[in-house]
């Protein structure tokens, strides 16, 4: 036997049991699937059958077990995670990976201790469903596992709170100017920072009018990189703490991270800093913080540019759907490439993050600059447009949860490359 159900965002449902259709007037989405639920389970009880119930909401489309006792539980399918790219290559029994290695290498003594299957397991234990159907059972009382997309999601932030060993920098690159250069600092910071905790510091480095200060919430104070420098010494002595950096850096109290500003008031020439001031810099930030993200200036000639890029351990290449911007980010990748062997590998394992900066641009526009760049870049990650990215102060919680949940897809890119 099969039940339908289709539910609006309004919570207003269609429900078809034996071929017959019933309204279903919920106060909400969750509401109406409480009411689905329960008259899918009477049903099942009613009849002494069970049930395979397959529901349609905006999100997607659900496949259920309903029996006759009301336990409910996913009908299996085999489900591959889009974000883990399958190797192409095939190892069988019989192809060995190394041909000569049996001829050269001593056979292993095989101990006890490695035949013996050992009693602790380091698996992660999956946790039930919290989003759409699966979720509504488990608010029932019933445990399902999260589907495709509740998975993925997880996956993602596991892998952005992870705290990897030593410091890492991730230079936000492009040379272009208004390519979204700096929400694409301030959001990726952001979001390392909600999942992994503290310890990350979103670096403003444009010599000419840096606006992450602007688009950042300010401190109690107005100190700039400027400000910090004559102290590097001092703060990389023995005797520093790390409250004492408060005195240069503005805290973002709700995403939990970091800013040290540039001065926008002030002409370039007045705040052009060498290579050896850079430096000072960067091992100040990389005492004190586990993720460093550099907003970098659109002069790719700078000394202070290139040397930004020689301390980075990942690039992200940032551009909207403007043609000028997705050209200006791939003739970058294309010129690090020739740069060194260095750069070479930084742009090799890029991520680039493609803004829908205009709410007109359409899905062939994006398709267009994605599938330019897949041939450039490790990952190419996508972010809708969001009206709260246009101007002011950049907030997560702020976003819409399309956006949210791009940008931490955008991150888990980052994450898998450190």
């Amino acid at each position: 036997m099969t039940a339908h159900a289709t539910t609006e965002k309004d919570g207003s449902a269609i429900v078809t049991l034996n071929g017959q259709p019933q309204k279903v007037i919920g106060a909400s989405l969750e509401d109406a699937r409480r009411k689905v639920a329960s008259l899918v389970v009477e049903h099942a009880a009613a009849t002494g059958e069970v049930v395979e119930f397959i529901t349609t909401e905006p999100d997607g489309t659900w496949e259920m077990i309903v029996h006759p006792d009301g336990t409910i539980h996913e009908k299996p399918e085999p489900v591959a995670s889009p974000y883990l790219r399958p190797s192409t290559e095939t190892i069988t029994a019989e192809t060995p990976v190394h041909d000569d290695t049996a001829e050269r290498a001593p056979q292993a003594t095989v101990t006890r201790r490695a035949m013996r299957e050992s009693f602790l397991k380091s698996t992660r234990i999956e946790e039930p469903a919290m989003k759409g159907w699966r979720g509504t059972a488990t608010r029932l009382g019933l445990r399902l596992s999260p589907g495709p997309a509740e998975k993925a999601e997880r996956d993602d932030t596991f892998a952005v709170a992870q705290h990897w060993p030593g410091p890492r920098t991730i230079a936000v690159v492009n040379g272009k100017g208004g390519a979204s250069k700096t929400p694409t600092t301030v959001l990726l910071s952001a979001i390392f920072a909600r999942f992994g905790g503290a310890g990350v510091l979103a670096w403003d480095a444009n010599q000419t009018r840096g606006t992450l200060g602007w688009r950042t919430e300010q401190g109690p104070h107005e100190s700039t990189v400027l400000d910090l420098l004559p102290a590097a010494t001092e703060l990389l002595g023995t005797g520093a703490q790390s409250a004492d950096l408060a005195r240069y850096v503005h805290h973002q109290t709700a995403d939990r991270f970091d800013v040290l500003r540039s001065q926008p008031l002030a002409l370039a020439s007045e705040q052009r800093l060498s290579a050896e001031d850079v430096d000072a810099i960067w091992n100040v930030a990389r005492k004190y913080y586990r993720l460093v993200f550099i907003d970098t200036g659109n002069d790719e000639s700078d000394a202070m540019w290139g040397r930004l890029v020689d301390h980075a351990d990942q690039i992200v290449v940032a551009t909207t759907t403007r043609d000028d911007h997705a050209e200006a980010g791939a003739l970058l990748l294309e010129a690090l490439a020739d740069r060194s062997e260095r750069s070479a590998q930084l742009a090799q394992h890029a991520v680039v993050v493609v803004s829908q900066a205009d709410p007109r641009a359409t899905s062939a526009n994006i398709s267009t600059v994605v599938n330019g760049f897949t041939s450039l870049a490790r990952e190419v990650a996508t972010i809708p447009h969001d009206p709260q990215m246009v101007e002011g102060w950049l907030n997560v919680a702020a976003l819409r949860p399309a956006t949210q949940r791009a940008w931490l897809g955008a991150a888990a890119a980052v994450a898998r490359g450190l």
